[in-house]
């Protein structure tokens, strides 16, 4: 039994309107060896339909949930008509980019069974549309259009149509336009044909590909693996996770690192990035018909987020190693906390050369003075959110820790209303002065001189840049005396404020 939130992952795609597929199939297990029985599922009526596991990207509602001898069945919608992202998804969807659906939950009650769990009891969280499912049949099964009123099922790759027999139309029928049928007909023939073709796509074995079978074997001892798979390019001696664990890593690192939930994430092959910026601006002036203009030049300059590297090590017995097909999961789990907790510390106050730049620790943010050293002011919040301007103000996020939010929530504003709202939806987040609120545990606790919040737009203002997932070297000589198998691993990250002026700290002073 555990409170730490699990994400199921398979891919799901839905189209114009409504979604219907099966979330977790019954009666086999996922690629990690766990299997969820019927009768598990707890949680409210409606979820959240997110993109990718994201908080900040809610696409959707599931209003329909139910377990049926198939699975956890699942219907809901798209919110085209309102929410941008949701169009963009529908668009990978129906280009084959996306298909698989994931669900998001805390175990309650499970057991192991062996390479994985019998989850008997959970409280679903949210379900998500994602790119690499965990379950191979969790699958969107139905797409329907409310633009065409027509029914794309999709199973298995195979497309049909569920289409009445045409019918002679009555003589004295109006005339219709049949062009927008006539496209879908053509889409749905060369989707059927692309799904025909011979692919030279890795088989899949057990719910594995060939290169994670080669990893895990290597991972297990066997060396002779090590050349089918991909080194690292700054070091040799260590290989690289495939994609798919890779993935999983990352998935797990957000669960201890919430920043990065909310910053802007991206990848690079350097191991410096360099980042213009603009200094000044153009100097235009009013002008007469016939008066002489004048020329002006912007100034730029230049930043530079180093890319940082973090190391460890951990020891596995020789027997585990050998005897557990889910030796990968062992080692995954292993690392991602400590990795994650670790990171999560330097994006708030990461302050030495080693390790990624912290934005508490930057001096180019403005701080809005708290007007008393120890008892937290509300005037104070609504002043410091409103000195950052409308662009960041209304797409920002507030950063505390838990003893900050405990102290937040019992503090009302001058109509007696709480600062603090909480959220009436699965999945999203609660709100202080109606934007969103994470808690950080590395953030500073209220006393005098401190900055315990910051409110800002992360999106804009902070990155994070990703050079290295997950790097791993097996070592089975050092530790084999004692009947352990020594596995290293590396990742390399940097982040850094790009946007001083999108963010605002509270201090703690008189």
């Amino acid at each position: 039994m555990t409170d730490r939130l699990e994400i199921k992952a398979d891919l799901s795609v839905t189209d114009t309107g409504e979604i219907t597929g099966i979330a977790w199939p019954f009666g086999s297990a996922d690629r990690v060896g766990d299997v969820i029985e019927k009768g598990a599922f707890s949680g409210p009526k409606t979820l959240p339909m997110l993109f990718a596991h994201d908080q900040a990207q809610v696409v959707g509602v599931w209003d329909e949930l139910t377990e049926t001898d198939a699975g956890l069945t699942v219907k809901g919608r798209l919110l085209i008509e309102d929410v941008e992202r949701a169009r963009e998804v529908r668009a990978m969807v129906k280009s084959g980019a996306i298909s698989g659906l994931s669900i998001g939950f805390f175990t309650k009650d499970a057991k192991r069974v062996g390479k994985g769990r019998k989850i008997t009891a959970l409280e679903l969280h949210e379900i998500s549309i994602v790119a690499v499912p965990a379950h191979p049949g969790a699958q969107i099964t139905s797409l329907k259009s409310s633009n065409l009123n027509k029914e794309i099922l999709m199973e298995n790759e195979d497309i049909e149509t569920n289409e009445p027999e045409a019918k002679a139309a009555p003589a004295n029928a109006p005339q219709m336009d049949t062009k927008a049928f006539d496209r879908v007909n053509a889409r749905l023939d060369a989707l059927e044909a692309k799904s025909n073709r011979p692919t030279g796509a890795p088989a899949i074995v057990n719910g594995q590909k060939p290169e994670q079978k080669a990893f895990v074997s290597y991972l297990q001892g066997n060396d002779a693996e090590k050349k089918s798979l991909t080194v690292a390019n700054d070091n040799p001696n260590y290989v690289l996770a495939p994609e798919d664990t890779s993935s999983e890593f990352i998935r797990n690192l957000v669960e201890f690192s919430p920043i990065r939930g909310i910053a802007d994430v991206r990848t690079t092959a350097s191991h410096t990035v360099l980042l213009p910026k603009r200094t000044s601006v153009t100097n235009a002036v009013w002008v007469g018909e016939t008066d002489t203009r004048t020329g002006s030049e912007p100034t730029f300059d230049q930043g530079e987020l180093a890319i940082k590297e973090m190391a460890t090590y951990v020891d596995l017995s020789l027997q585990l190693a050998e005897d557990s097909a889910n030796v990968l999961g062992e080692v995954n789990l292993a690392l991602s906390e400590d990795f994650g907790q670790k990171e999560a510390l330097s994006f708030v106050n990461g302050s030495t050369a080693l390790e990624p730049s912290g934005f508490m620790q930057d001096t180019n943010i403005a701080a809005t003075s708290n007007g008393h050293a120890t008892d937290l002011d509300a005037d104070a919040l609504i002043a410091m959110m409103y000195a950052l301007p409308a662009t960041y103000r209304n797409a920002g996020t507030f950063v505390m820790n838990g003893a900050t939010l405990a102290t937040i929530r019992t503090m009302k504003d001058g109509n007696g209303n709480y600062l603090w709202q909480p959220s009436y939806q699965s999945g999203q987040p609660e709100t202080i002065l109606g934007r969103p609120v994470v808690e950080a545990v590395d953030m500073p606790d209220v006393a005098d001189g401190a900055e315990p919040i910051i409110f800002g737009d992360f999106k804009r203002g902070y990155r994070i840049y990703d050079r290295l997932s997950l790097a791993v070297m097996a070592d089975p000589y050092t530790v084999r005396t004692s009947g352990l198998m020594r596995y290293h691993a590396r990742r390399r990250v940097g982040a850094g404020v790009v946007r001083p002026t999108a963010f605002r700290k509270l201090l703690m002073a008189a």
